[in-house]
């Protein structure tokens, strides 16, 4: 069978100069049908694992300096986290929701505060497309441990939340390095917006300490079956410090924008720059701190 995934990565750069707009809620069916775009149909009922205030719906992300303008969050905390400038370096809510297997074993490490959408759909065009941005309060002096907050996209049970190296999108792959750390090594920091109190910012008005570009994963071929996709995140190593995925709305699509050569599901509100598009492929079924003296 051929595998194939398209990740387009569009680069959004610019200073915010207002904080977004969040609107708590764990409807499952209210948040995916934020995410639906053109060709798309719900199959059942969406389902969630996750209190009140973890997930929500956001509007006004492009002044945020998020890089898309409106669509859902999912959270290992607090929704309401991403609605504030940055005023601390590690903003922590702790859900009680319970680690989730299947981004435990992706990490390697205990798994805590799981937030879970899952819902079945069919595609018109038997392609797939959306948007995401990956953000946490774990940068960037936890890069390169055992606090690798992540989170997981599954497609029919394969994560396609892919980097531009070819690895799962967590702190520990894309990052621009840790301050404490002699090597400063670094994974995909041409992709990563650093909003760190203590490591050169805060840049953006919102409070997570860090956020990759907008990722934009493409699976062809689904076929005209059923499939499931499942959007997991959840803190990683303990239940300290948060992580959130923004999904695009109107980005959970079928097909392209026609009349445009940009990879952008039709609905997209991202603004990209035409000079900053680059194309990854990877093949896919169907498709001071004081904290840091604190753990270990």
């Amino acid at each position: 069978m051929k595998r194939v995934l398209t990740l387009a990565l569009i680069v959004f750069s610019g200073v915010g100069n207002a904080n977004l707009i969040v609107t708590d809620t764990n409807n499952a069916t209210d948040l995916t049908n934020m995410l639906l775009g053109s060709g798309i149909s719900i199959v059942g009922t969406p389902t969630i694992i996750g209190n009140t205030d973890q997930s929500g719906t956001f509007i006004d992300g492009l002044t945020g300096g998020l890089g898309i303008d409106q669509g859902i969050v999912l959270t290992s905390g607090s929704a309401q986290t991403a609605a504030s400038s940055n005023n601390s370096d590690g903003f922590s809510v702790t859900a009680g929701t319970g680690g989730n297997a299947i981004l435990t074993a992706q990490t390697g490490s205990a798994t805590f505060d799981q937030n879970v959408l899952s819902f079945d759909f069919m595609t018109t065009t038997d392609d797939l497309f959306f948007s995401y941005v990956f953000a946490s309060e774990e940068y960037n002096e936890y890069v390169n441990s055992k606090f690798n907050d992540g989170f997981t996209l599954l497609l029919n049970g394969v994560n396609i939340a892919i980097a531009p190296d070819g690895l799962f999108v967590t702190i520990n792959n894309v990052n621009c390095g840790n301050p404490y750390d002699e090597f400063h090594v670094t994974d995909n920091c041409s992709y990563f917006n650093n909003n760190d109190l203590n490591d050169g910012g805060p840049l953006f008005d919102i409070q997570y300490d860090g956020f990759t570009d907008v990722f934009t994963a493409s699976a062809l071929g689904l076929g005209a079956s059923v499939h499931n996709m499942t959007f997991i995140i959840a803190d990683t190593g303990d239940s300290s410090w948060d992580s959130a995925v923004f999904i695009e709305a109107g980005s959970f699509s079928a097909e392209l924008c026609p009349g445009t050569n940009l990879p952008q599901p039709c609905g997209s509100t991202s603004i990209p720059e035409p000079s900053t598009i680059i194309l990854f492929a990877a093949g896919v079924f169907c498709l001071g701190f004081t904290r840091r003296q604190m753990r270990s």
